[in-house]
């Protein structure tokens, strides 16, 4: 009998020890993840953000972060709205495909088929173009004189009449009138508006919390503001376009974090559709060029060599499925000062969740360009020095080039000349480490030591035809 209880109690306390430990290793993941945001929240001053991570079918880390408008002093909670922008197209895909497992549609469907009186040149674009963006349609927001403000009927009128990119299936080339003509596609299927078809087939008992609407400026409760910062005036000001009802599908879906971890779960339960449809969904599309790689509708990334699916928009949301780990990581922001950062806050934080998906290569990138930003230049050289040694068989060329066009958008042209010089400094034989420095110059007004710079570029590569031409450029200019 004695035998028995100590037996027992020492499986209680076995398991009772197991348990704390989880707990701990529980606790201690969540402490990584919210440290890490802190950082990058500092480092960028994002005004607000919400992150959700969902593994093995649990939320295992929700939590709100700063203001959703700095203007009203509102903090971001559980309730607050935020716009995805192109984030939405993952919702738009799954529509689509939704129609295609009800045989409604087919991905080789030619647009002509819902659509009349298009140009002779988009006749052949089929379904599938659109929504891999293979379809070689101008894009309708790249024309002056197609402003966001023009009436859709007249949009569309000016559209028809602009060449083609490319020849059809030919390339990946990211287009908003690929979603904009889905969207058309889908009513005329439908017989009800996108929205309607959206909000019933994917969130049909959504109360609130889900909204579309690509209208920056439409007051809609609880919607976080979108900041956009302006370094002449060194403030957060409010970002107030109206990009118009047709890209609701490709930009106008606004959400709540729990509204979207709850389509998430919907999708994984088959829900949304059968695990037939979503493989289907989740295939490469065969580009004609072999070297481009997108999903229908999805994007495909790799983190440490290991592929996941999903989309970013607007520089500051994104939504990722490593659907190997059974990871799923939901990033939602309004606003960032210095540089967007919402692909590499997942793919960190998918490091700090799955030792499988550490990516060192990703981790010093994202060092490197943080410390260039939260240090003094001298600090920041140190440090790069110290990571380029324990890497000693990567080139950093291409990260210094983005920090220093990040500074110069940012109108940091000191701290971007001093940058790409460095950057000349590590790569002394690179035609591109000159030729970007000498765009440095040039924006500064040091035109002797922009055209030295350009010159060196195409001396060194004579196919730098840019460069050759802004030699002459500031001959002429030096010579008024």
């Amino acid at each position: 009998m004695k035998k028995s209880i100590l037996i027992i109690s020492f499986l209680c306390l076995t398991i009772s020890c197991f348990s704390q430990k989880a707990k701990n290793s529980k606790n201690n993941l969540k402490q990584k993840i919210d440290n890490y945001l802190k950082e990058i929240i500092e480092v960028n001053e994002i005004p607000g953000s919400a992150v959700a991570v969902i593994k093995n079918g649990k939320v295992i880390y929700e939590k709100y972060y700063g203001k959703s408008s700095i203007e009203e002093n509102t903090l971001v909670n559980e309730n607050r709205i935020f716009r995805l922008y192109s984030t939405t197209k993952l919702i738009s895909a799954v529509a689509v495909f939704q129609l295609i497992e009800k045989n409604k549609l087919s991905l080789e469907d030619k647009i002509a088929k819902y659509l009349d009186n298009l140009p002779e040149e988009w006749q052949d674009v089929k379904i599938k173009n659109l929504i891999t963006h293979s379809s070689g349609l101008p894009d309708i927001v790249k024309f002056e004189d197609i402003p966001y403000s023009l009436d859709e009927s007249e949009k569309w009128s000016r559209l028809y009449k602009k060449p083609m990119e490319f020849e059809t299936g030919d390339y990946y080339s990211y287009n908003q009138t690929n979603y904009c003509l889905l969207t058309k596609i889908i009513e005329k299927t439908f017989g009800s508006t996108f929205e309607d078809y959206v909000l019933k087939n994917q969130f049909p008992s959504a109360k609130k919390g889900v909204v579309f609407s690509a209208n920056s400026s439409e007051s809609i409760p609880d919607r976080v503001i979108h900041h956009l910062f302006d370094f002449k005036k060194n403030r957060y000001e409010r970002f107030n376009a109206d990009h118009g009802k047709i890209h609701n599908s490709g930009s106008g879906l606004n959400i709540t974090l729990k509204e979207f971890i709850a389509w998430n779960e919907r999708l994984d339960e088959n829900i949304l559709l059968n695990p037939a449809t979503k493989n289907s969904m989740w295939s490469p599309f065969q580009f004609k060029n072999t070297k481009d790689n997108f999903l229908y509708g999805w994007g495909i990334y790799e983190t440490n060599k290991i592929k996941s699916f999903g989309f970013s928009g607007g520089n500051m949301t994104a939504f990722r499925k490593f659907i190997d780990n059974d990871l799923t990581i939901i990033f939602l922001s309004n606003g960032y000062k210095n540089y967007n950062v919402e692909e590499q806050v997942i793919d960190h934080i998918a490091g700090i969740v799955d030792e499988k998906l550490l990516d060192s290569n990703l981790l010093a990138d994202e060092k490197i360009t943080s410390d260039f930003y939260k240090n003094d230049f001298e600090k920041a050289v140190k440090n790069y020095d110290t990571i380029k040694n324990q890497n000693p068989t990567r080139n950093f060329e291409n990260r210094l080039i983005t920090i220093g066009y990040n500074l110069m958008n940012n109108e940091n042209l000191k701290d971007a000349i001093k940058v790409f010089e460095f950057n000349v400094k590590e790569n002394p034989n690179s035609s591109n480490a000159y030729d970007c420095v000498a765009e440095a110059y040039f924006a500064n007004g040091q035109l002797e030591l922009s055209k030295q710079n350009y010159q060196k570029s195409f001396d060194m590569y004579s196919g730098n035809t840019n460069a050759k031409d802004m030699v002459n450029k500031i001959d002429e200019m030096l010579k008024k």
